[in-house]
């Protein structure tokens, strides 16, 4: 326990949490790997200030409202449990606490913006609708409400063509495995054809794909913002249509395969955890799942082509999905890939953080693009929807020479030869 509170009243993620206190011991390996930290240079504003402020206020030693700023500032990027030599499971703690004191709270009253991202961002009809009209709205900018201004700024000129798929994608010549793909929610509105070049890829590979018409959204935005309540019936939804009959679970979003590992959390205690563990076991990175793979071999490109790539928080610092990527890209031809200076830093993008912490986030992205840019590379690659919408934009404020690509992306332009 946390001296006088038994471990019952924090709820089923209650254990998972005293856990992660009781590991960490303040050596500090976790202040320079944190964003906010190296921005702030605050140690409230590390993971070592904010486990301690998390540890007062489930004790009962320090109000809520001190501490929350402090929790708000963070981007939950993982970065410090990486550098962690405790073992210290920062990303349960602080997802579980954020859950905690939104219960705690009771009737919260929402923001005008925080409304809007829930009623949109989660479901893919109505987030198209939204940025169709936030597109309109742009113009008009200067009478919007300045919280909201924010979310216009990420709105893109204009939206890709719809690229539907259909339910069953089948193998290209002999079938090697069959897999059910998780097209998500807001990448399907601002980068279809992510989803569509892993169909491709996949295919090509002699992989049958299934995707589901009412999978829905994983719950990774509601989880990490402390709604266990409405990420807990995402997950159920999402549950519900992965088949049994496939070899696993295949992501393309590095946040919404670190929200799906983290279903047994989310669901302890019910009738589904079990059932979580189980999910979560045979959920894989689209790059981690092609590169177990004999993969038919890609061709070579024309020219020589500069590519950096950019490991997404959710897939290296959650998923420990760092060489698998890099491996695939490497497969092609006359692709020269090369590192960013700083592979450990976020981007900003976190969910929603660059919404709700525009000055932080903005700071980040224009770091993480000058990094882009000084590697002379003509695209960038990575494994997130949220970076790659981050990094484009802030690339756009210098330069817009620089492609922006998921690493699928790359590999399917590759077979079709389409990579100039």
């Amino acid at each position: 326990m946390l001296h006088n509170i038994p471990t019952d009243e924090l709820g089923p993620r209650g254990e998972a949490m005293v856990e992660a206190v009781g590991k960490c011991v303040h050596c500090g390996f976790c202040l320079p790997a944190c964003p906010t930290y190296q921005e702030l240079e605050s140690e409230m504003d590390s993971p070592r200030g904010r486990i301690l402020l998390m540890k007062s206020v489930l004790e009962g030693d320090l109000e809520m409202e001190h501490a929350q700023p402090h929790i708000d500032r963070c981007l939950g990027c993982l970065a410090c449990v990486t550098h962690c030599p405790s073992g210290v499971e920062y990303g349960e703690l602080v997802s579980s606490y954020r859950d905690h004191v939104e219960h705690k709270k009771g009737n919260r009253k929402y923001s005008l913006r925080d409304w809007l991202v829930g009623l949109t961002l989660p479901y893919t009809k109505r987030f198209r609708l939204a940025v169709t009209l936030g597109r309109l709205t742009k113009p008009l900018q200067c009478a919007v409400p300045k919280s909201l201004r924010p979310m216009l700024d990420l709105v893109p000129d204009e939206l890709p063509a719809r690229q539907p798929l259909p339910e069953l994608i089948p193998a290209e010549g002999k079938r090697r495995g069959r897999v059910a793909l998780l097209v998500g929610c807001a990448q399907q509105v601002l980068a279809p054809d992510i989803n569509a070049s892993a169909a491709r890829v996949l295919s090509r590979n002699g992989i049958e794909v299934y995707v589901a018409r009412d999978q829905g959204c994983c719950g990774a935005l509601a989880w990490h913002t402390g709604q266990g309540n409405k990420a807990s019936k995402f997950a159920r939804q999402l549950m519900s249509t992965v088949p049994g009959d496939v070899d696993c679970f295949v992501t393309t979003a590095a946040g919404c395969g670190s929200a799906i590992s983290e279903y047994p959390l989310l669901l302890a205690g019910t009738d589904l955890e079990q059932d979580a563990r189980r999910l979560a076991a045979r959920t894989m990175d689209i790059s981690a799942y092609l590169d177990q793979l004999d993969l038919v071999p890609v061709p070579a490109l024309e020219t020589t082509k500069r590519v950096a790539y950019h490991d997404a928080c959710h897939l290296g610092h959650a998923q420990a999905v760092r060489n698998e990527p890099r491996r695939l890209l490497r497969q092609i031809g006359n692709l020269e890939l090369v590192e960013l200076s700083d592979t450990d830093t976020c981007c900003g993008s976190a969910g929603t953080y660059n919404i709700e912490q525009p000055e932080i986030a903005h700071s980040l992205g224009r770091k993480k693009a000058d990094l882009v840019i000084a590697t002379g590379a003509s695209a960038v690659v990575t494994g997130n929807i949220g970076c790659l919408v981050q990094i484009e934009k802030h690339l756009q404020e210098s330069s817009n020479r620089v492609a922006v690509l998921h690493t699928v992306q790359i590999l399917d332009r590759a077979y079709q030869k389409k990579l100039v």
